[in-house]
């Protein structure tokens, strides 16, 4: 891109940024194509219905956060689009996912180690017998 000429059609300031905008997109294109070499439904066969849903929510995020730059190239503000909506939706799914995951991630606790905990972190009171016959062992020494 340096030996070509300089194109007065954009500001001067992101000239420097071009290139690796360039390297990007083509970096999503290689992805993409990736992506869509193979059928979503061999994709999805071999995940669990987990997995899958990760992996919707992150191809509805991906599409919509590039229209939300078309939008934003077409000077059309993307905050005042329904695309918004849509971003806002997916983050809700995705949070949803997020504390499903976590919950598998989270430890278990038996009932018979929780009934063990508890009565272990209770208080107990010495039986009065226990006491008085501790005291006269004292006494006699």
């Amino acid at each position: 891109m340096a030996a070509e000429e300089i194109n007065k059609d954009y500001p001067t300031e992101i000239h420097e940024y071009l290139p690796t905008f360039e390297n990007s997109i083509g970096a999503v294109d290689e992805l993409l194509k990736t992506m869509m070499s193979v059928s979503r439904n061999e994709l999805l066969q071999k995940l669990d219905p987990l997995e899958q849903a990760k992996v919707d929510l992150v191809s509805a995020y991906t599409l919509n956060s590039m229209f939300w730059v078309y939008l934003a190239t077409q000077g059309v503000n993307p905050k005042e689009h329904p695309v918004k909506q849509e971003l806002e939706r997916i983050r809700v799914y995705r949070n949803r996912v997020k504390e499903i995951t976590d919950k598998k991630k989270a430890g278990k606790l038996g009932k018979g180690a929780a009934s063990r905990f508890v009565k272990d972190a209770l208080w107990e009171p010495k039986p009065k017998n226990a006491s008085k016959a501790a005291n006269k062992g004292k006494s006699k020494n």
